[in-house]
This record gives structure tokens, C-alpha cells and sequence, in this order.
């Protein structure tokens, strides 16, 4: 029998705009903000309050960033976030947020509104997602859902020509209906629950000083298919109710794609 996941109600019927926490605009963030800014249209158009996004980044927009993120050279000594969320609402006439600093570390920092419907990481670090998986699951299990409560945490990671995306929940069960067709599963792994990063050393490569540099390290598309198949995988999500699957592993060498099953 097939394994599948039922997506939470609430992401289905909700009363506000679902909110969306991103983390990180650089490679792969940069280009996610642009599908989620498409799938806000989308859903809009079939009736659903849509999304309502606020991004997290420190850093600023550097010559090296030119050409593999989505920035110009009119963008350099912009901070990322603020410069992204500036042009994206002005283009799709939303009223997005920007913060552009960090996301809160420890749970003692993080207030109500630093939370969101959906979490999306895209650093390029470790102790970045050990940080966050802490935040999540101090969340009580009793919160009620609303549009500030945490359910699905999805991650992009990459290598320079490999990566994967992975979509958990956060950190509760969601509540499934009876089916005589499929075995339904109510809790998804999150990230650091499939990778032991506890035992990963973290090697952060660090800023680039130029794109030759930045593409011995990270390969001029990883990032933008990463970002199309994991975002296709919120578009599934959102138009069908139901996922198969809840994450994929890409091999740009190979030209593989394998889906993690549920």
C-alpha cells in the first residue's frame, strides 16, 4: 500500500495568507523567493489567501554574487533580504518583510513573530539548522494552528554539483484521514533527523571575492534546480492536499533525481 502524507488543513482553508519564514538569500534563497512569489500568484488565482513571506539574511549583495544569486551590479553593498523583498514587491505588488539579520539562535530569543507556517532554510551551514530545529521544537505541542504556528520545515542543502531538499514536520504530528487506499504517515523527518549532523564537520567555505572563485565551489545551476523541484514540491502540496514524497536528492553530474518516499 502506498505511504503517503495528508497536508495539514489549515494550509488548505486558512483565514490569513500561510506564512512563510526564509532563511538565507543567497544561491538557492534568492531564486526560491522568486517561485514562492509565483506560487502566491497562483494560489490567488484559485482562491487561496496566498503567502505572506518575511526573509532572514545578513549578509550583502558583493561582486562575487553577481551571475550565480539573483543580483545586479546596481544591487552591491545592498543587504540581501531588503534588496530581494524590495524588488519583489515591487514587481508582484505584495507587502512582504525583510529582517536583515539573523534568525533567532536559541529559543529564549524568538518570539511569536519569528515564527511561521512554513520554515525554509537555505544556509549554508550546519549549526544554522541545529540552531533552528531548537527553536522549532520549543514550540509547545499544544499550540493551536494559526498563522504563526510552526508545521513544515523545508530545507535545501548542496554541494557543487549535488543536494537535496527535505520537508519534515514541525515538531508535531499532523492528524491524517481514514483511507482505505493508502497508508497515511503523520509525521515527516526533518532534516536533521535524516542527516546525523551532529557528527558532520562544518566547514563554511565562507564569501567568495569573485564568481570564478564562487563556482569552484557551488556549480552555476545547482542552486535554481534545487530551488524549482523543492518549490514544486510546496506547488504539490498546496494543489493537491497530498505528497508521495518529501524530498529529492539531485545529482547535477549524473542527471539524477530521486525522491525521498514517504
Amino acid at each position: 500500500m502506498k505511504r503517503v502524507h495528508y497536508i495539514h488543513n489549515y494550509l488548505l482553508n486558512p483565514q490569513h495568507p500561510v506564512t512563510v519564514n526564509l532563511i538565507g538569500t543567497g544561491g538557492t534563497g534568492s531564486q526560491v523567493l522568486t517561485n514562492l512569489a509565483r506560487l502566491d500568484v497562483t494560489l490567488r488565482a484559485l482562491n487561496h489567501p496566498g503567502l505572506f513571506v518575511t526573509v532572514y539574511d545578513p549578509d550583502i549583495v558583493t561582486e562575487a554574487n553577481i551571475g550565480r544569486q539573483l543580483f545586479g551590479w546596481s544591487d552591491i553593498g545592498l543587504n540581501k533580504a531588503q534588496c530581494l523583498v524590495t524588488r519583489i514587491n515591487n514587481f508582484f505588488g505584495n507587502d512582504w518583510a525583510a529582517i536583515p539579520g539573523l534568525y533567532p539562535v536559541s529559543p529564549k530569543d524568538a518570539r511569536m513573530d519569528n515564527l511561521a507556517n512554513i520554515t525554509i532554510t537555505c544556509t549554508d551551514n550546519v549549526k544554522s539548522r541545529m540552531d533552528l530545529w531548537k527553536v522549532l521544537k520549543a514550540v509547545p505541542e499544544s499550540a493551536s494552528s494559526n498563522h504563526g504556528t510552526p508545521i513544515y520545515w523545508l530545507d535545501f542543502g548542496n554541494s557543487q554539483s549535488s543536494g537535496q531538499v527535505v520537508l519534515g514536520t514541525v515538531p508535531r504530528k499532523i492528524k491524517q484521514p481514514e483511507s482505505h487506499l493508502y497508508e497515511t504517515v503523520s509525521s515527516l523527518k526533518v532534516v536533521t533527523r535524516l542527516v546525523r549532523y551532529s557528527k558532520v564537520k562544518d566547514n563554511d567555505s565562507g564569501p567568495s571575492c569573485s564568481l570564478a572563485e564562487a563556482l569552484e565551489k557551488q556549480d552555476l545551476f545547482i542552486n535554481s534546480t534545487l530551488a524549482q523541484l523543492g518549490c514544486n514540491l510546496l506547488w504539490k502540496m498546496f494543489r493537491h492536499g497530498m505528497i508521495e514524497y518529501h524530498g529529492l536528492y539531485l545529482n547535477l553530474s549524473t542527471m539524477k533525481v530521486n525522491p525521498i518516499l514517504i
